[in-house]
């Protein structure tokens, strides 16, 4: 329980009680962050749900409000971060390094920031137009089995808190996370689950461009995977 807590508690702005937490405990925490993005997901759904009762543009946009509000726009500051390190330092490793660890953003972060939140936002007015509701709830938690895949398979860029994640990654706890929502999925939006692709795919972009994953990296994949999901739900659902 400690470690589904603190997944919250690293994932999302929901109120956790404080608590000792040990290295081992923050490692097992990256095997509950599915289950934080169900949280995420509950969250975005009765807010589109409440905004869908005036339209479907209102429930797209506090949907997405509460998107970014949930999660303090933590994934969002992550593909900026990775936009501006692969956008300024031409695959210098040295250089994205450095790029990573400035804290202000760039022109090549603040585009990709604005993109991301232009696309959801009309991702979300085109699914709330004919679609239900409630498989939003599993977009947010497809794509936190993202990091669970990328610290297993990347590298880390540098210690820090990714690293003791990266200690409690594992392969049953994926394959735990991909048949529960997998079965939830072809239950609800089957199409959603195309999403699911960006995982690997995002591995191969950063192995080759970064060379390694970070908490930006995390982050900014999270993004394109909730991204990716909702694409396929409105093309292909």
């Amino acid at each position: 329980m400690k470690a589904a807590l603190l997944a919250l508690a690293f994932l999302t702005r929901l109120p956790v009680p404080q608590m000792q937490s040990s290295p081992d405990d923050h490692a097992r925490a990256i095997c509950w962050f599915p289950f934080a993005g169900l949280a995420v997901g509950t969250v975005v759904a009765a807010a589109a749900w409440a905004g869908l009762r005036h339209d479907p543009w209102a429930g797209a946009l506090l949907a997405l409000l509460a998107w970014t509000a949930i999660t303090g726009a933590l994934h969002l500051d992550g593909l900026g971060d990775i936009a501006d390190a692969a956008g300024a330092a031409h695959g210098n490793h040295p250089r994205i390094s450095a790029v990573l660890a400035d804290p202000h953003i760039g022109s090549f972060g603040a585009v990709a920031i604005m993109l991301q939140l232009a696309a959801k936002l009309v991702l979300l007015r085109l699914v709330l137009e004919h679609a239900p509701v409630w498989p939003l709830i599993l977009v947010p938690a497809v794509a936190r089995i993202g990091p669970l895949v990328w610290a297993l398979l990347l590298p880390p860029l540098h210690e820090g808190m990714g690293t003791s994640f990266r200690a409690g990654a594992n392969w049953t706890a994926v394959t735990f996370w991909l048949l529960l929502l997998g079965i939830a999925g072809l239950c609800a939006v089957p199409s959603l689950l195309i999403g699911l692709l960006g995982i690997p795919a995002w591995a191969g972009w950063l192995q080759r461009k970064i060379g390694g994953i970070s908490g930006d990296g995390h982050g900014a994949g999270i993004e394109l995977t909730e991204s990716a999901s909702l694409v396929a739900w409105v093309f292909l659902g």
